[in-house]
């Protein structure tokens, strides 16, 4: 939130969607000219989800397979197009730790937890974004058959009976073995309970959306309340209906208890209204009366988004006091990526953004590295007028202070831009 943090960067560009088997065998061109088929790609897992390095081109007549790198990659559709000096640099068979994508996934069992056989990896889809390629699902179900058969348009025309498709994210995929040769074993999922705790939740919305509504339901049933509840913040809106209208009240309560009054609203807004005003009953009289003001568009004031639950320091406190016990400090809090420095009364007098905290000398003050220039709003500011300080500045949080600048508390990014509620509008 200091002034040199202001965002606004330039529109990228949308992800693109394709399948393995829509590319393989398709033209690899160089100047308009042909120079083989695409016969596989060539991946590395260094990170949640594998990212091709390589294309693995096969040529007739005698002519050695080409690796041409990712990089080199000019169009990715119904052709490859290349740009490479000359063939003979990239001739070469796939190096024998290589994870070739079509020869060790397609086709093979993938396993459950129990070891028992769940499907046959038919497809494989991949994503491209901001110019890298990455392999996010396996698709073992009917769509996939069908594209494995060239029966690609029928996909559209069957869309909407889904019932025998199931898409499995990539992130419950176990890594492929290292120097793994010619691969002939089962593609393994990994062991849910004993990963999920360390799994972000932006990033365990992901796998949940992916899930059918038993396994959604018994996967969220294992997660405890503070990681329940973050989670459900992060995920789609009809997903996040499933799981509410699935769940006994009393496992509610708790959630929507930990979250800001506006992730709250955003939550309960989705809902039928009978199930929201059983939970509203249920909340604190506080909470409820905050949430209830927004849900209902009673008022459009910043103070029911504020949240109390953030790091507050005086400007004496060393940088090294915060640093050295940061998860402590900020444990349990809702804004985390800043620190806000005030008086004996609680007076703002600045703010420390996280990054700066970290590069700072141990042995300094807060005042000697905070931003004095701090932009906030006060209790009276309507979300409008957060709504333009966020767009203007890029802020991941605002400061909220009464009329003596005081700190009440505050709030956060998403529950002013983010809310499916729309009371900006």
């Amino acid at each position: 939130m200091t002034q040199n943090e202001a965002a606004a960067g330039a529109a990228k560009p949308a992800d693109k969607e394709t399948f393995l088997s829509e590319i393989l065998g398709v033209p690899v061109v160089l100047k308009e000219k042909k120079i083989g088929t695409l016969g596989d790609l060539i991946i590395v897992e260094t990170a949640r989800i594998p990212e091709v390095k390589s294309l693995y081109v096969k040529r007739s007549f005698g002519y050695p397979s080409l690796i041409i790198p990712w990089e080199n990659v000019v169009e990715l559709g119904h052709r490859i197009t290349v740009n490479i000096t000359a063939l003979e640099p990239f001739e070469a068979n796939p190096p024998e730790d290589a994870l070739l994508l079509k020869d060790y996934v397609m086709d093979k069992k993938v396993l459950d937890l129990e070891e028992s056989e769940v499907e046959v990896v038919y497809d494989i889809r991949l994503v491209q974004r901001n110019r890298k390629l990455y392999v996010t699902d396996v698709d073992t179900g009917k769509s996939a058959r069908l594209r494995r058969f060239g029966l690609g348009k029928l996909t559209r025309v069957l869309s909407a009976d889904t019932a025998e498709d199931q898409m499995i994210s990539w992130t419950y995929i176990q890594p492929l073995p290292n120097n793994i040769g010619s691969f002939k074993g089962d593609v393994k999922l990994k062991v849910l309970k004993e990963n999920l705790a360390e799994i972000h939740p932006v990033d365990l919305a992901d796998i949940i959306e992916e899930l059918d509504h038993d396994q959604r339901m018994a996967v969220f049933a294992s997660l405890d309340n503070e990681h329940a509840s973050d989670t459900l913040e992060e995920i789609e809106p009809n997903v996040q209906r499933d799981l509410i209208g699935s769940l006994d009240i009393a496992k509610v309560v708790p959630l929507i208890s930990a979250m800001t009054p506006g992730q709250a609203a955003d939550i309960l807004s989705v809902i039928p209204h009978s199930q929201a005003e059983d939970i509203l009953e249920a909340l604190s009289p506080e909470m409820a009366k905050k949430v209830k003001a927004i849900t209902e568009k009673q008022e459009e004031k910043v103070i029911h988004y504020t949240t109390q639950k953030i790091l507050r320091f005086q400007p004496e406190t060393l940088v090294e006091y915060v640093q050295n016990d940061y998860p402590n400090h900020a444990r349990g809090k809702d804004v985390i990526m800043y620190i806000y420095v005030v008086d004996t009364l609680d007076r703002l007098l600045g703010v420390v953004d996280l990054k700066e905290l970290l590069i700072a000398d141990d042995k300094a003050p807060l005042s000697a590295i905070m931003t004095e220039n701090v932009i906030s709003l006060n209790a009276e500011s309507t979300l409008k007028e957060a709504s333009q300080e966020f767009e203007r500045y890029g802020f991941r949080a605002l400061p909220v202070t009464d009329d003596e600048e005081r700190l009440i508390g505050a709030i956060p990014y998403r529950d002013v831009m983010d809310l499916t509620h729309h009371l900006l509008e």
